[in-house]
């Protein structure tokens, strides 16, 4: 199934001149829903991946219900100040603004391989720190994966600099 046609595209949000890729129309959709998540796994099928790691909110909806069909763990990776418990954290730009996530320490163990996981691929700064926080964890990050790319924002270009394969399901 062809899920480009499920993502809303809502002009000039947050701000003018973005343009905003909301998922919530892709979920709301049952047969779309599943066809992306069966997308996913069908990916990793027969792969070894010890941990899905997602970046919040949007990232989470897919990584959770990826690393339960996997049958591996799953990491959330926040926004500052959002997780229990002892955390690292990496700034990040978001458009032109620092922002922090962070993780739990004892999320990822060393040598486990993982998946990061977000609904879109725009600049790749988000997935970029993400993947930072769980090298600095000593996990391997084997891919980074997401439901849409946009190709003109160049994330692709930042996480490959990180020596991390890309998968996208479509591109807009």
């Amino acid at each position: 199934m062809d899920i480009k046609p499920f993502i809303r595209l809502i002009p000039d949000f947050p701000r003018p001149g973005n343009t905003y890729h909301d998922i919530t129309t892709l979920l709301k959709d049952r047969a779309a829903f599943r066809a992306t998540l069966d997308a996913l796994a069908a990916h990793f099928k027969g792969r070894q991946i010890d941990k899905i790691a997602a970046v919040e909110w949007r990232g989470f909806v897919f990584g959770a219900a990826l690393a339960d069909r996997l049958g591996a763990g799953f990491v959330p990776i926040r926004r500052l100040g959002k997780l229990p418990a002892q955390t690292v954290s990496r700034e990040y730009d978001f458009e032109h603004v620092g922002e922090r996530i962070e993780m739990q320490v004892d999320a990822v163990a060393a040598g486990e391989s993982v998946v990061v996981v977000n609904d879109v691929l725009a600049s790749g700064e988000s997935t970029s720190a993400a993947i930072q926080l769980v090298r600095e964890m000593g996990g391997r990050v084997v891919e980074a994966a997401f439901l849409a790319e946009v190709p003109s924002a160049a994330g692709r270009r930042r996480v490959e600099t990180l020596g991390v394969p890309v998968f996208a399901l479509t591109a807009f």
